[in-house]
């Protein structure tokens, strides 16, 4: 665990599923200077649906760092995050029931977390995933849960492992910005007209590129499914 001296840790973490349910993994990383990785960690989890490596993720983050240390979480997952910060207390009244009456999706991860999470302080935040100057961190967390998921083999600074790899990029998918700077493209997209029409996505998923999307963001339809509009942009161009 990380020294008790510490004032306070920023750390990282990210799951990936190839095929959602898929070959899957999980990351996390933690900062020495908020930027860049000083400690991480990576596994495989065989066949799982990105939200089961998300909250994989975020489990083994939190049994890996000294509960008495202030902890900022940096995550791209909204679900992950919404289950631990504003699902979870109904949860638990309900006796682990959704609103619905159902049993809650992923429930050992969720009453695990939420153990490890008891009398600490954790600080959550959001930050988007494949953005142009994005958050480092999240960054190397994303791409150690892709390699995870894809070689199916624990990694990380404990073993020696060198750092993931960078993303692959789909060719000429130069980094595209909108007028108000965040990234999206808005409703249509490219020179397509309207045959680049964006949806919101309604569950996570894995674009071409090999990068993920979370639910909420905003997709269009490629040659090889749905995924990032700037990839699906570049692939007609």
């Amino acid at each position: 665990m990380i020294e008790a001296m510490r004032e306070r840790v920023v750390a990282a973490c990210d799951g990936a599923s190839k095929g959602n349910p898929g070959p899957a993994g999980w990351a996390w990383v933690v900062s020495d200077d908020a930027e860049s990785a000083n400690r991480w960690e990576a596994g495989p989890l065989g066949k799982a649906t990105n939200n089961v490596a998300e909250l994989t993720a975020l489990e083994r983050l939190l049994a890996a760092t000294d509960p008495g240390v202030p902890l900022e979480v940096r995550m791209d997952s909204q679900y992950a995050m919404k289950a631990v910060t504003t699902w979870l207390p109904g949860w638990k009244r309900n006796g682990w029931k959704t609103a619905a009456g159902k049993p809650v999706a992923n429930q050992e991860l969720v009453v695990r977390i939420d153990e490890l999470l008891d009398g600490r302080s954790v600080d959550f935040r959001y930050v988007p995933a494949h953005q142009v100057d994005g958050d480092p961190l999240n960054d190397f967390a994303d791409r150690a849960a892709s390699q995870a998921a894809s070689a199916q083999q624990a990694a990380g600074s404990a073993l020696g492992s060198p750092a993931p790899p960078p993303a692959p990029v789909a060719a000429s998918a130069g980094p595209r910005r909108s007028a108000n700077g965040t990234g999206k493209t808005g409703a249509r997209t490219g020179a397509a007209g309207a045959s680049a029409r964006t949806i919101k996505a309604k569950f996570p998923g894995r674009c071409m590129c090999g990068r993920s999307y979370a639910a909420g963001e905003s997709i269009a339809k490629n040659d090889q499914g749905w995924g990032h509009p700037e990839c699906r942009t570049a692939a007609a161009g």
